[in-house]
């Protein structure tokens, strides 16, 4: 019994390990379409008529 119960530990902490290595990838997967999302300003400029300077 103290064998299988060592087996089941080892098998969840490999199990937590791997969960968090795949949030932290989720993450960080986000963030790098955050980032790439608009590379360009221009194209991604929207005016807005309250912050542009009146003449």
């Amino acid at each position: 019994m103290d064998c299988i119960k060592k087996i089941c530990k080892i098998i969840g902490i490999l199990a937590a390990i791997a969960g968090v290595i795949a949030g932290v990838c989720l993450v960080l997967k986000k963030i790098k379409e955050k980032k790439d999302a608009c590379e360009n300003q221009d194209e991604c400029y929207v005016s807005c008529s309250c912050c542009d300077e009146k003449a």
